[in-house]
């Protein structure tokens, strides 16, 4: 039997819970490690076999939603905030500019060896040692 929480999101969990659902971290505000927001997050990439999330992917730049682009990041590299509400990394704005991303409007290939290989050559390995996604 399916609960909902307090906002009535299927699956959710009360203010100050250690889970949540995935629906509510999509949209979430990231930060850097100054406090300044560098975007939200899109959606999360899970490794199906060991059920860990491996990367968030952060919608950055563009005005309004549009020309932005979509960068995944290290789940590892972020951690909640209850006084900003969001994430923050350790990333800064500069080195996001320079990762790899995709278009807003693409979809990549996360079975592609070397999509992997470069968010790998980024970011270095994820702390899982899965496959990243891949």
């Amino acid at each position: 039997m399916s609960q909902a929480d307090a906002s009535g999101a299927p699956g959710g969990a009360p203010a100050g819970a250690p889970l949540i659902a995935s629906d509510r971290v999509e949209g979430t505000a990231v930060y850097d490690a100054m406090g300044n927001r560098l975007g939200s997050v899109e959606t999360l990439m899970i490794d199906k076999m060991t059920g860990h999330v491996e990367y968030a992917v952060l919608s950055f730049g563009g005005f309004l939603g549009l020309g932005s682009s979509h960068y995944p990041l290290p789940w590892a590299r972020l951690r909640y905030d209850t006084r900003l509400g969001g994430y923050v990394t350790d990333i800064t704005e500069a080195q996001l500019a320079e990762a790899p991303s995709f278009p807003r409007d693409e979809t990549v290939d996360w079975s592609d060896s070397g999509w992997g290989e470069r968010l790998r050559g980024h970011y270095g390995a994820t702390p899982y040692g899965s496959r990243d996604g891949l």
